[in-house]
């Protein structure tokens, strides 16, 4: 089958995405349900139409569009990701996956391909925490792990709901319908930027992803007591910025700890108060993130984090209050899907790199589901989440077809 990837036509859909954004460029903010953001899915769901794809969505606004097979009472075959983009970020992350999904399946149909199972694009809405502080919303819903009274209660930063959002925003179906009827597909392949330099500094054009690192997430909130900072002698205090920089100290060293790689943590929020520079703080409220591709490893270092906590804090005379916000289990990808992709590298001539993904990706809940792996294309730089994320077009281009011959065969399978 000869297969052409029209670049000019990928480059059109990714310019066109960035153009949908609350963000001077180069930088890309969209957040779900905003004004962007539904603007970019009419401009996907015109392209959709365009390209003869028969178009649903559900009361989340997941989208679906989908080439009919042959046989179309099999379990189809799946390809997508998200457009949704955290505060000024760039055009890349997710979005290639979205328009790589649609490009696959125009280039197959140019090609004269006929699918046997029905193929499939996805746009999963709200893989990014920032409006209601959980990633991989669609997703989670879509596999049946959030319920519809769970969805009910999720609420943004001003206490605005998710029902008020999403029907404000038109999708009013019950959601009681989002989760998806069992088998309903038989494989999916998510295409991505690495978000990482691997690919970069081994000089290769694609990663196939053989594992999914798992996130947990803890949110912790340490009270002490303030007091002038000229007053209170130093062995009087009870100061809990001391205590929350001790702790992320601890979180560093527990990941450390592990003598694994593959283990990373972060405490990617602090915050204090009162926040004077003459009055001692009496709160520090932290959030803290742990991965790993080993759920056991993962699970030791978040009980070293707790241990931590309680030790640090009774140690400065503080009090503590600790929440597990989320602890997802990893995702092995599934072997037979992985082969796939590398006989499709090796057949076309591109050189591939087995790896995992350190970020999770609405891949990490599909596999939940279904037989799921990844295709990654390089990252200049290793960066994403960034106004200056890149990858580029050539590179791009060829991770789609890697995509579009694996959904092929994968199609008649």
């Amino acid at each position: 089958m000869e297969l052409i990837i029209d670049a000019q036509a990928l480059g059109a859909d990714l310019d066109a995405l960035a153009a949908y954004s609350d963000d001077e460029p180069p930088g890309v903010t969209r957040l779900v349900y905003g004004p962007a953001d539904l603007r970019a899915r009419a401009y996907l769901r015109q392209q959709c139409d365009e390209a003869g794809l028969v178009v649903r969505e559900d009361g989340l606004g997941n989208l679906f569009a989908r080439w009919p097979g042959s046989d179309p009472d099999l379990p189809a075959v799946a390809s997508g990701s998200h457009i949704d983009a955290l505060p000024h970020a760039g055009r890349f992350d997710g979005t290639v996956g979205v328009v790589g999904a649609l490009e696959a399946l125009r280039a197959l149909r140019r090609a004269g391909f006929q699918p046997r199972r029905s193929l499939e694009m996805i746009l999963f809405t709200s893989e990014e925490p920032t409006r209601f502080g959980l990633g991989c919303l669609g997703s989670r819903a879509m596999i049946g792990a959030l319920t519809p009274d769970q969805l009910r209660q999720l609420r943004d930063g001003q206490g605005r709901s998710l029902d008020e959002w999403r029907t404000s925003a038109g999708f009013t179906a019950p959601l009681e319908v989002v989760a998806l009827a069992p088998g309903a597909y038989g494989a999916f392949v998510e295409l991505h930027i690495e978000q990482g330099p691997l690919l970069e500094v081994e000089g290769l054009p694609i990663g196939v992803v053989r594992a999914i690192a798992a996130p947990a997430a803890l949110r912790v909130v340490i009270r002490g007591q303030s007091g002038h900072a000229g007053s209170v002698l130093m062995l009087e205090r009870r100061d809990a910025l001391l205590a929350g920089a001790e702790l992320a100290l601890a979180v560093e060293a527990a990941a450390l700890g592990t003598g694994s790689r593959d283990t990373v943590a972060t405490t990617g929020i602090f915050t204090i108060g009162p926040g004077a520079v003459n009055a001692i703080p009496n709160v520090a409220t932290l959030e803290i993130d742990v991965r790993d591709i080993d759920l056991e490893r993962r699970d030791q270092v978040l009980q070293a984090i707790k241990a931590s906590t309680e030790a640090i804090c009774a140690r400065r005379h503080v009090t503590y209050d600790l929440i597990e916000l989320n602890a997802d289990p990893p995702a092995t990808c599934d072997p037979a899907v992985v082969e796939t992709i590398i006989k499709v590298c090796d057949r076309i001539g591109l050189p591939r790199l087995i790896m995992i993904s350190r970020a999770y990706h609405d891949s990490l809940f599909m596999a939940r589901i279904c037989p799921t792996a990844m295709i990654f294309i390089p990252s200049r730089g290793g960066i994403s989440h960034r106004s200056d994320e890149y990858s580029d077009l050539d590179q791009i281009g060829q991770g789609v077809a890697v995509l579009a011959h694996s959904l092929a065969a994968l199609s008649h399978a």
